[in-house]
């Protein structure tokens, strides 16, 4: 039979006992802050620029990034909850002062999780503003992304898109994003609609150099440079490609003079990239080994997808040769620079089952109209949009061919079966 305590040596317990349930509460809030710093910490870490990552582990971060709103709440009501329950005049201190630093830390965690850190880099530009192509203040030799749906044009100048990576936009009554990753030197633009419902796009992250974007609607995340769905409600999903041309200011108002160009964002105008960005993007560290292919990392291409095959072109192969003739997924195409020097548009070289044969007959001028090449067939001479001007096919068109620029790493990473056109 246990003998009775004294009251010293009762009190000597009460005083262990309340020691022993202040470390379990700390340790437990301790446990809470660790959690909810981890699903903060741990997707940023590997969803970040210049770091490689594989599919796996992506796909753990953007679960783990997913859930850190839900679980960091849970961690910091926690917290919170033992805050109030073990609050006593007893407790000494420093305990207290810590437990309120790990409460501090959990609820900061919690709220940290539900700010995109992309977008306080690169702002969003929620309501796009467009201005007359005679008014807008876009230096002549910028270039723009363009798209022509209906009879309505829009110009997204890249300086501009590329910082906000994502407009969302309507062009022709259809809902359109207009996305441009200067990282990799890649312009899309997608259209917007999946299953009848239009979505809104953001930045959300960057997946092996080239940027990921996210669906406010269902929390989707897209792959910028493909339109693929790789997370979320949506994977596996592709979205639309919309037709677009990249071109010098100076042509784009040529060709579309009533067409709407995307004024800057004035608020962060400062932010934007210098117009020699491209030089800046160049010496970038590359995360997608290209050794073996030998070719550079940040080697500008062309690419083209057709018929499950892929395709690239060297960008000062084209420019130096002006016209480009190639077969491509069975068809020939034509690759045409612009009498700008600078712009590249790609074509079906037929009409209708009629092959044709292009050479080049350089012209001064750099109207919409002016002919920059003819057809040995015909003796046809044909402008920059592909129509014949002039001869016997005078009001024929060629067939536009979807193609985008592109860095090789990206590219590479992206198409890892493509072929590469040689000279």
């Amino acid at each position: 039979m246990p003998l009775p305590l004294n009251e010293t040596e009762e009190q000597d317990s009460s005083q262990l006992n309340e020691k022993l349930k202040t470390g379990r509460v700390l340790w437990a809030a301790a446990a809470c802050a660790f959690i909810a710093i981890a699903y903060l910490v741990f997707p940023a870490y590997v969803i970040r620029p210049f770091r490689p990552q594989d599919p796996g582990q992506l796909n753990l971060a953007l679960t783990v990034r997913g859930a850190a709103p839900w679980i960091s709440a849970l961690c910091a009501l926690a917290v919170l909850w033992i805050d109030i329950a073990v609050w006593q005049p007893r407790i000494r201190l420093l305990p207290r002062c810590i437990l309120v630093f790990l409460s501090v830390i959990t609820v900061a965690a919690a709220c940290l999780t539900h700010v995109n850190d992309y977008e306080i880099k690169f702002h969003p530009y929620p309501a796009p503003v467009f201005v007359p192509a005679n008014t807008a203040q876009t230096d002549a030799d910028e270039k723009v992304l363009s798209v022509t749906l209906g009879t309505e044009t829009h110009a997204y100048p890249i300086r501009t898109i590329g910082y906000h990576h994502v407009v969302n936009d309507t062009v022709g009554g259809i809902p359109i994003a207009a996305t441009y990753c200067t990282l990799c030197h890649a312009g899309l633009v997608w259209k917007r609609v999946m299953d009848g419902r239009a979505l809104h796009f953001q930045l959300a992250g960057i997946n092996n150099g080239n940027a990921l974007i996210r669906d406010l609607e269902t929390g989707t995340i897209w792959q910028q440079s493909t339109g693929q769905a790789i997370f979320g409600h949506f994977k596996g999903r592709q979205l639309e490609l919309v037709h677009s041309d990249e071109l010098t200011f100076s042509l784009w108002r040529t060709e579309r003079p009533n067409g709407l160009v995307l004024l800057p964002d004035a608020k962060y105008v400062p932010e934007y990239d210098s117009k020699d960005w491209e030089a800046d993007v160049e010496k970038t560290h590359v995360v997608v080994d290209t050794h073996q292919s030998g070719i550079p990392p940040h080697e500008l291409m062309l690419g083209m997808i057709a018929s499950g095959q892929s395709r690239a072109w060297p960008v000062k192969s084209i420019l130096a040769a002006k016209l480009i003739e190639d077969r491509f997924a069975g068809n020939p195409i034509l690759i045409l620079v612009g009498p700008d020097h600078a712009s590249i548009r790609v074509f079906q070289a037929r009409i209708a089952d009629q092959p044709l044969t292009f050479v080049r007959s350089e012209t001064t001028g750099q109207s919409a109209d002016s002919g920059i090449m003819q057809d040995i067939e015909t003796s046809s001479t044909w402008n920059f949009q592909g129509c014949a001007t002039a001869g016997k096919l005078a009001g024929k068109c060629l067939g536009p061919m979807d193609a985008n620029k592109d860095y090789w790493f990206d590219w590479m990473n992206h198409h890892p079966s493509t072929s590469v056109f040689k000279n």
